[in-house]
């Protein structure tokens, strides 16, 4: 089951974003991520959080959807608490919209959950509208991404025995350590092909950049 989770973040509504989000057999919206929903055309099955970022108007809006409620204080973001839910609920691949952009530090914590989840085998994606990115832990992964793409591999540990084809510029057995740039900034000749021994990172592309 795919899970569409609703996060606060800005998102463009560009046609893949509609295609997926229309596809999405459960939808969670994590407190004010619940303005994106009729943006999208779904209403959500579930809304999750301590509600300390949602409006009046939106509380009012949505007052009969079914809530899990959570204290300001806690030990996991909104975002988190959105993911478990659709998790037990059957989800087995979560689309993040609304995760790239905004407030950094969510940013950030947005990639090390989606790298986190990739590691209890969920298929994870964020995106922001425009662009997308995906968690690459052992032993790989494949990512579709239309001729002419710009992406970057991001290593947030050492990737061992990178292999990367589908790009202008491919790699075999190399190492990348953390801080390398060296993968920053390719270009996609087909889907993108990853493969590694150890270490996670993250794939970032723009397809629909203009």
């Amino acid at each position: 089951m795919k899970a569409l989770i609703l996060l606060s973040g800005p998102l463009s509504l560009m046609p893949r974003l509609r295609q997926e989000a229309a596809s999405a057999e459960l939808v969670v919206a994590a407190d004010s991520g619940i303005r994106h929903a009729e943006a999208l055309g779904r209403v959500p099955d579930l809304w999750v959080g301590d509600f300390d970022s949602s409006s009046p108007a939106l509380l009012a809006r949505y007052a009969d959807l079914q809530k899990e409620r959570h204290p300001r204080d806690k030990d996991a973001t909104d975002a988190e608490l959105a993911a478990r839910a659709a998790i037990r609920r059957g989800a087995r691949a979560l689309l993040f919209a609304g995760a790239l952009g905004g407030e950094p530090d969510h940013a950030l914590a947005h990639h090390a959950l989606a790298l986190g989840l990739a590691g209890e085998g969920l298929e994870v994606a964020l995106t922001d509208g425009r662009c997308w990115a995906w968690p690459v832990i052992p032993p790989g992964r494949r990512v579709a991404l239309p001729a002419g793409t710009p992406f970057s591999l991001i290593p947030l540990a050492p990737l061992e025995d990178l292999g990367l084809s589908g790009a202008r510029w491919t790699l075999a057995g190399a190492r990348l350590p953390l801080g390398s740039t060296r993968a920053t900034r390719n270009v996609a000749t087909g889907p993108v092909e990853v493969s590694l021994s150890r270490g996670q990172g993250m794939l970032v592309a723009c397809p629909e950049a203009s």
